[in-house]
């Protein structure tokens, strides 16, 4: 009776320090789960950025075993002050090749608005916020006229942009005359552009928590909008491990910038206008628009699409970045010569968005593709002038980054025609 007692009793709950074997199985379950779902996602080229963020890290690695001072606060408030000017061309070039063309009147149309900005403010002495806006439009303007060119013509972007990178930089010369250079006033509101700092810690981490929980509800909102209507969406969990992530990179970076001067305005001006851009990219119909011309232009004009409109927009949406891009490389360095716009800044801006993921093939990239890829080419930059590498080793770096970032973006392509993405 005693034995039949007992092998009628409930059997005991396990104890809070023990693990019964199906929640083994689960987390197994889980973690098979998360690595088929990288899997898939690498083999239908969804993660081309993953091996950029890769190269960053390595590049840091090295550059601060070879001198310390790399990774110190000074030298990276510089590196973010340093990637805005070239970074915000590249904004624009990523624009343009969302459309798979490109623009090689960026260099020109950048060196002329800041041209057009120092004469006016600096040789005809109109107010300084006055002349940068007419330096501004003055990028517009020339985008908007070899966009319209490029629309009615159809003739290839890089062709029209090429006569534009001649016309334009002809008309920067005939502007500055024969002195040559121009410099700004050291106090004046473009120099500030580069040389102000928020120095209350607060400005940074503000900025931070700003960004985070801007994602963090974009993210929880477009969750809530695709499952209502029974699309695929991110798990609550997936948007909180993505938010802590991003909340770690932006909180340490807020701590280095101000354990030097704190947060730069070219930073965060920098950081407005990407997000804003993306916003328009990924939130509106002309952003919509733009990615379907990627995809392809005959499908576009056969949905009614106006093709004129958007390409020309484009290219002036690419001139604007071009001239607000010039004048902070001007604010820079207070001074405008006949060499602005021109090395190797056409050739920065390209592989920046290029490297940062935006696809030489239309229609894949977004605006934080200039930045990653920025950072890399600056980060190689920064390193090299810390140990005294000569430029002709920079470049060699550079170029091949650039080559690996294209053959990455090609294999990503023939991934998702295999997939049924492309």
């Amino acid at each position: 009776m005693h034995d039949m007692a007992r092998n009628t009793r409930e059997p005991a709950a396990p104890t809070a320090g023990r693990r019964g074997p199906h929640s083994g199985r689960a987390v197994a379950r889980t973690v098979r789960g998360w690595t088929a779902a990288f899997r898939n996602k690498l083999d239908a080229g969804e993660l081309v950025r993953l091996p950029v963020v890769l190269v960053l890290a390595t590049v840091w690695i090295i550059f601060q075993s070879l001198n310390d001072n790399f990774l110190s606060p000074r030298n990276l408030s510089n590196l973010s002050v340093d990637i805005v000017g070239t970074g915000l061309i590249a904004v624009g070039i990523v624009f343009v090749l969302l459309l798979g063309e490109l623009d090689l009147s960026v260099g020109s149309v950048s060196g002329l608005a800041a041209a057009v900005f120092a004469v006016l403010n600096v040789n005809i002495g109109m107010p300084e916020w006055l002349a940068l806006v007419v330096a501004v439009l003055t990028g517009t303007v020339a985008g908007t006229v070899q966009g319209f060119s490029f629309a009615k013509t159809r003739v290839p972007a890089f062709v029209v942009t090429l006569a534009g990178l001649l016309t334009w930089n002809g008309l920067m010369l005939s502007i500055l005359g024969t002195s040559g250079t121009v410099n700004l006033d050291e106090d004046g509101l473009v120099a500030r552009l580069t040389s102000y700092y928020f120095t209350n810690d607060a400005a940074a981490y503000g900025l931070a928590a700003l960004g985070t929980g801007t994602v963090f509800l974009a993210s929880y909102l477009d969750r809530r909008r695709r499952q209502a209507v029974g699309m695929p969406h991110r798990s609550l969990r997936a948007i909180g491990a993505r938010t802590a992530g991003l909340a770690v990179i932006t909180f340490a970076a807020a701590y280095v910038l101000n354990r030097f001067q704190g947060l730069p305005l070219a930073l965060l001006v920098f950081i407005v206008m990407v997000a804003g851009l993306d916003i328009v990219l990924r939130r509106t119909h002309y952003g919509r628009q733009v990615y379907a011309l990627g995809g392809s232009v005959e499908a576009a004009r056969r949905a009614s699409l106006s093709v004129t409109r958007v390409q020309t927009a484009v290219l002036a949406v690419s001139g604007t970045m071009a001239a607000v891009g010039g004048l902070f490389l001007a604010s820079r360095i207070t001074s405008v010569s006949q060499n602005s716009g021109g090395g190797v800044l056409l050739l920065n801006a390209v592989a920046a968005a290029v490297i940062g993921g935006a696809s030489l093939f239309g229609g894949r990239g977004t605006t934080w593709s200039a930045v990653l890829g920025m950072l890399v080419i600056q980060s190689i930059a920064s390193g090299m002038a810390l140990t005294d590498t000569p430029t002709a080793i920079q470049l060699v770096i550079t170029g091949g980054v650039l080559f690996a970032a294209v053959v990455i973006d090609s294999l990503a392509r023939r991934s998702q025609e295999a997939h049924g993405r492309a």
